[in-house]
């Protein structure tokens, strides 16, 4: 029988979490608040792609998630520690100079902590919204938001056009 911590499904991950008991109330756009979209991005981003344990992963391994609904969705290992992983994940279009990914997210995931935090873009967005969610915020706190909440609704989006990845390839030597 499987754990109510392991994930093997998004929705059993979001059953798993309607039971946590909040041990107090947070105001939206608090940093109690942040941590709990991270929580719930953890959740989110592990119902597209198992969380393997990091030493079973390599440095620039990669794999891509294939839907009729939606673009391919790549995803790559950036770096792997004991307790946290660094991806990349992005859609890549074709455009007049070659291959461009966008949006070339930058997350971190935190394995002991089971929490998952957009660093930011690689590039500059090509899409105006994301580009106004990088400059509008004079608070570290609110663009750390905004991006989160942005990742969290694009894991919804992912999620409902059947995205899911499976373990990552190694890289090609």
């Amino acid at each position: 029988m499987k754990s109510v911590h392991e994930p093997s499904c998004y929705s059993q991950n979001v059953i798993a979490d309607s039971y946590i008991v909040p041990q107090c109330i947070v105001a939206p756009r608090s940093l109690g608040a942040l941590m709990a979209l991270y929580e719930g991005n953890f959740l989110k981003l592990s119902g597209l792609t198992p969380m393997l344990p990091p030493e079973r992963l390599a440095a620039a391994s990669r794999t891509v998630s294939t839907s009729p609904h939606d673009l391919d969705l790549h995803l790559v290992v950036d770096s792997v520690t004991r307790y946290t992983l660094d991806l990349r994940l992005s859609y890549h279009f074709e455009d007049a100079a070659g291959w461009v990914a966008d949006p070339d997210l930058r997350i971190r995931v935190y394995l002991d902590a089971r929490m998952v935090e957009v660093l930011g873009w690689i590039n500059a967005p090509r899409h105006d919204t994301l580009r106004q969610l990088m400059n509008d915020s004079s608070r570290e706190l609110d663009r750390r938001w905004s991006k989160n909440i942005m990742f969290g609704k694009w894991l919804d989006y992912l999620q409902d056009m059947g995205h899911r990845f499976r373990s990552p390839a190694p890289a090609a030597a």
